[in-house]
C-alpha cells in the first residue's frame, strides 16, 4: 500500500509544471490578442517586435520546466567552432527522435493556433501540399525582415518504434525510389525543404543540420523504445539530451529539386549513422553519445525564471477578480475551439 502510494506520488511530478504551463496559456493568448488589436494602426514592425517578445516569454517559461525543473543535461556536439555563431536568418533542417518543443506545443491549448499566427506553417506528407501558399508565407516573412530560425522536419512525422507499419512504408518508399533504406530515421521528403531554401536563398545565412537523441530509450533487449513523452519528461525520465550540429553553406546545397532530393537523403544517411552509433554501438562506452567532443549546454535561470514569475503573477492577479475569472474561463473555452478550427483550416 505504501509502495503504491509512493509510486503514484512519483508519477504525479508532472502535475505542477503541467498546471502552470496550461494555466498560463489563456493569459498569454489574451496578452497577444490585446496587442494584436492595439497594433492594427501601427507599422507592422512594431507588432512583430512585441509579438516576438511575448512568444519568447511564454517559451522561456516552458523551458524552465523542461530544463531546470527536470534537471535534464543537454549535451551539444558537432561543428563546435560554428555552433555558437548561428545567426537569426537560419533554417534548421532537423531530425528529432521526438522533438521536445514540437511535443510540447502539440499538447498545450491555443499553441498550434499561435504558432500559425507567429509564422509557422503546417505541411502534410501528402499530395495536398500547397507550394504557392508556402512561398507566399515565406515572402511575407522576408518582406517584414523578420529575424528568425526556420525549422524544417523533412521526415514529416516522428519515428515511432511502436508504429512498425509507418517505418515499413517509409523504408519501402526508399527502396522503390532506389535510395538507401534507413534504420533509425524515416525517409525525408524534399518538397517543403526545397521550397523554403529556394524561396529564401537571398535571405539566409546557412543551413544547420540538427540531430537530437534521448538517453534511456533502449530496453533490456537492446531494442529502441518510444522517446519520452511530455509526461515522461516532466517526471524526469530523461537524464540527458544529446544534440549534434552541422553547418552547411548554401552554395553546397543543390538548387534543383531532383538533386536536392538526393542531397537531403544523404544528409539523413549521415543522421542514421549517428543514431546507429548512439543506440547500437557494440562498445558500451560509445553508446548514448554522439562521436567527437560534446559540451554541457547550460541555460541560465535568468533566462527563464523572470518569465515564469511574470506569467504566473499575471494569471494569479486575473483569477483574483470575478470578471477576471469569467474572462479566463471564456478564453479557455473559445480559445480552444478557435485553435482547433484554425488548425483544421490551415493543416
Amino acid at each position: 500500500m505504501l509502495l503504491s502510494l509512493l509510486l503514484h506520488t512519483y508519477s504525479l511530478r508532472y502535475v505542477l509544471p503541467a498546471a502552470v504551463m496550461l494555466g498560463t496559456a489563456p493569459t498569454y493568448i489574451l496578452a497577444w490578442g490585446a496587442w494584436r488589436l492595439l497594433s492594427t494602426l501601427l507599422p507592422a514592425r512594431f507588432y512583430h517586435k512585441v509579438d516576438d517578445r511575448l512568444y519568447t516569454i511564454y517559451q522561456s517559461m516552458v523551458l524552465f520546466f523542461f530544463e531546470h525543473y527536470t534537471g535534464v543535461q543537454v549535451r551539444q556536439g558537432g561543428s563546435r567552432e560554428k555552433r555558437y555563431k548561428i545567426k537569426a536568418k537560419t533554417p534548421a533542417c532537423s531530425y528529432h527522435c521526438k522533438s521536445k518543443f514540437k511535443s510540447i506545443e502539440s499538447c498545450l491549448p491555443f499553441s498550434m493556433e499561435n504558432v500559425g499566427t507567429h509564422g509557422g506553417m503546417y505541411v502534410k506528407r501528402s499530395a495536398r501540399f500547397n507550394e504557392k501558399k508556402m512561398r507566399n508565407k515565406l515572402h511575407m516573412q522576408m518582406k517584414t525582415k523578420t529575424p528568425m530560425y526556420f525549422v524544417i522536419f523533412p521526415e514529416g512525422t516522428r519515428y515511432d518504434p511502436e508504429l512498425p507499419k509507418v517505418i515499413a512504408d517509409s523504408q519501402a518508399y526508399a527502396d522503390k525510389e532506389g535510395l538507401p533504406v534507413l534504420k533509425h530515421v524515416l525517409t525525408p521528403r524534399v518538397k517543403a525543404t526545397h521550397v523554403a531554401i529556394d524561396s529564401m536563398k537571398s535571405y539566409l545565412d546557412a543551413v544547420y543540420d540538427i540531430t537530437v537523441a534521448y538517453e534511456g530509450t533502449i530496453d533490456h533487449k537492446g531494442q529502441r523504445k518510444l522517446a519520452p513523452s511530455m509526461t515522461d519528461f516532466l517526471c524526469k525520465e530523461c537524464p540527458r539530451l544529446h544534440i549534434y550540429f552541422e553547418r552547411i553553406e548554401l552554395e553546397d546545397i543543390p538548387k534543383e529539386q531532383i538533386f536536392m532530393r538526393r542531397w537531403l537523403h544523404e544528409r539523413f544517411e549521415v543522421k542514421d549513422k549517428l543514431l546507429i552509433e548512439f543506440y547500437d554501438a557494440k562498445d558500451s562506452k560509445r553508446r548514448n553519445r554522439f562521436p567527437g567532443k560534446s559540451v554541457h549546454s547550460k541555460l541560465s535561470l535568468q533566462k527563464t525564471v523572470p518569465s515564469l514569475l511574470f506569467l504566473s503573477g499575471l494569471t494569479a492577479s486575473m483569477l483574483l477578480t470575478e470578471s477576471g475569472r469569467k474572462l479566463y474561463i471564456k478564453t479557455w473555452i473559445y480559445g480552444s475551439l478557435l485553435g482547433c478550427l484554425w488548425v483544421s483550416i490551415k493543416a
